[in-house]
């Protein structure tokens, strides 16, 4: 049997004290688009954070394994440099650095050696290129005076860049219009390989009309009530989260004693 990507068991997470993630489990294999939806406050950021090892996220039982390694123990950087990547639903702005400085010290990072500027440069502009993206673009300061697109769209290219086995993508669609968000996707879509697996997370159904995904998981009060294929998502998008949670709940306050 070959190794999957991404395994996690019965994980369990709290913030503060407060325990936010009730026992997830997921199996992401190589290839594949896992959507994770659930109303505010289920926990998705949550699981986004702890699977890239955010400190202020204590796990607090469960496994996570990636490519079969266990990587609970490893900090943020080398569990980038092992293939993991995470676009943030609200990127930082950094005034004074570079696009172009920025990835190419972080692919610089991520491999653990320097890349020649002919190599790199290559690289980047075959990305832009493939993103449909202006050189231009690159010269600017790290999301200083972006639109809420561009910075999205500088999270795509950050990924293209450093060429991740794994993409956890929180609520990328976030603060979107409809335009923005056709080309943000489509810069996703362009990426996807057979060797690539993306958790993409959002609240909305409409990301998914461009980004199709194998599998749809509903996550509610930490933990996931509800696995199903892309028709999980329609059905959601005309009738909301309430059938649900009124169908999981009862099951849920039986497991974890909390009110649903």
């Amino acid at each position: 049997m070959s190794e999957k990507l991404l395994e996690i068991k019965d994980l369990t997470v709290a913030v503060e004290g407060k325990q936010i993630l009730n026992g997830v489990d997921l199996v992401v294999e190589r290839g594949e688009v896992h959507a994770i939806m659930g109303p505010n406050g289920s926990g998705k950021s949550t699981l986004a954070n702890a699977l890239m090892g955010h400190p202020r996220y204590q796990v607090t039982a469960g496994s996570v394994r990636f490519k079969g390694e266990d990587i609970l123990g490893l900090p943020p950087d080398v569990r980038a440099q092992r293939g993991m990547f995470l676009a943030f639903q609200y990127p930082t702005s950094i005034p004074g650095v570079t696009m172009v400085n920025f990835l190419r010290q972080a692919q610089k990072a991520v491999r653990g050696e320097d890349v020649p500027v002919r190599e790199f440069r290559e690289k980047l502009l075959a990305t832009m290129k493939m993103l449909r993206m202006d050189e231009q673009f690159a010269r600017r300061y790290v999301n200083e005076g972006f639109s809420g697109g561009e910075k999205k769209r500088a999270e795509i290219l950050q990924m293209g860049i450093l060429d991740p086995d794994l993409a956890v993508m929180d609520e990328t669609d976030s603060g979107l219009d409809i335009d923005a968000l056709r080309t943000v996707a489509e810069g996703v879509n362009a990426l996807t390989s057979p060797k690539l697996g993306i958790v993409l997370i959002t609240h909305y159904q409409r990301l998914l009309n461009y980004i199709k995904p194998q599998f749809v998981h509903i996550l509610y009060q930490g933990r996931i009530i509800q696995s199903g294929g892309p028709d999980l998502a329609l059905q959601l998008e005309e009738q909301g989260y309430d059938p649900v949670i009124e169908k999981y709940g009862p099951a849920l306050v039986a497991a974890t004693g909390e009110k649903a």
